[in-house]
């Protein structure tokens, strides 16, 4: 496990549990609630609950995303990773509105997904999206995901149905 990695432009670094409130508070916007799947508002109990357990599992490997200042931006993670069918499935959540669109997802993804390939050799990575967050739908397109699949109305947020769409990147793909 990696403590920490450093790019150009962020720094994925081991979560800790001083990074609950940062968490807890987006985690709680209604807008990244949408986005994200959340079905109700976050406390930093839960969050640090995530940070000790389950983001410590066996079968994933999480990160806290921050900026070269040591700023904190989101967090990313490999999880539900199945070794013996050489897949994964990649998270990434910048909440705040105003720390994205300046490259900072699309250099940590580069680097889970460069991880995921050469380190865990895996074969296939797959992400899961609202279908109502097209801004999200055409960045993960950007990077070289294909949508491979459609839950129709699986999604409910707010009294509305919205499809959820999967998405893949082969190894052989990534560049």
């Amino acid at each position: 496990m990696h403590k920490e990695i450093r790019g150009k432009r962020v720094i994925l670094r081991e979560q800790r549990e001083t990074d609950a409130p940062f968490f807890a508070y987006w985690f709680s916007q209604p807008r990244v609630m949408f986005q994200c799947g959340f079905e109700k508002p976050t406390s930093e109990e839960e969050v640090r609950a995530c940070i000790t357990g389950d983001h410590r599992s066996a079968n994933s490997v999480w990160f806290t995303i921050t900026d070269l200042d040591g700023n904190l931006i989101g967090e990313t993670g490999l999880l539900r990773m199945f070794p013996a069918w050489r897949q994964t499935d990649l998270t990434i959540i910048i909440p705040d509105p105003a720390m994205q669109h300046k490259g900072y997802g699309t250099e940590a993804i580069r680097i889970m997904l460069d991880m995921a390939f050469h380190e865990y050799e895996m074969h296939r990575v797959s992400i899961g999206v609202v279908g109502l967050n097209t801004e999200a739908l055409a960045f993960y397109k950007r990077i070289g995901f294909k949508q491979e699949g459609v839950l129709e109305e699986a999604y409910y947020y707010n009294n509305e149905y919205s499809d959820f769409i999967m998405m893949r990147i082969l190894r052989h793909e990534w560049k």
